[in-house]
């Protein structure tokens, strides 16, 4: 007898939702006072929602881009990687390994429905915890995780 295991269904992130965590982000960071950009990934990597405030450093963008990718590819938090790619850590190697940059500083972290990946959230500007915490901000306040 042969049975097979039927997956649920999960519903993708939405554009609107990516829209909505970048505005929660936005807010979060306004009451730090910080001027950051935000990047918003689907599963697949592909950019769903981008926002840089206009004061905020011009690397911010590409910092933030990079920590959503990292998050996502690894599913993980960037916080919680940086100690492996140090030069004696158990990845030391792997933020040159790709040819797509990875970045290992706190501001990405991974975004589930239903205990699924549906995509990362990654905040550059601020400092590097500051940066994550206003993306576990977004997150609690958009998704309820």
């Amino acid at each position: 007898m042969t049975t097979s295991a039927t997956a649920t269904p999960v519903l993708p992130l939405a554009t609107d939702e990516a829209d909505a965590l970048v505005a929660a982000a936005r807010r979060a960071a306004d009451e730090q006072g910080v001027r950051i950009a935000v990047t918003v990934l689907d599963a697949g990597g592909h950019l769903l929602s981008f926002r840089r405030d206009d004061r905020a450093v011009l690397i911010a963008g590409e910092t933030s881009t990079r920590k959503a990718f990292t998050a996502l590819q690894l599913d993980a938090p960037t916080a919680d990687l940086v100690d492996a790619v140090r030069p004696d850590g158990l990845f030391h190697t792997l933020p040159t390994a790709l040819d797509r940059p990875l970045l290992f500083i706190a501001g990405g972290v991974p975004l589930h429905r239903d205990g699924r990946l549906v995509g990362a959230i990654g905040v550059g500007g601020g400092a590097p915890e500051q940066d994550h915490g206003i993306a576990l901000a977004a997150i609690k306040n958009v998704l309820g995780g």
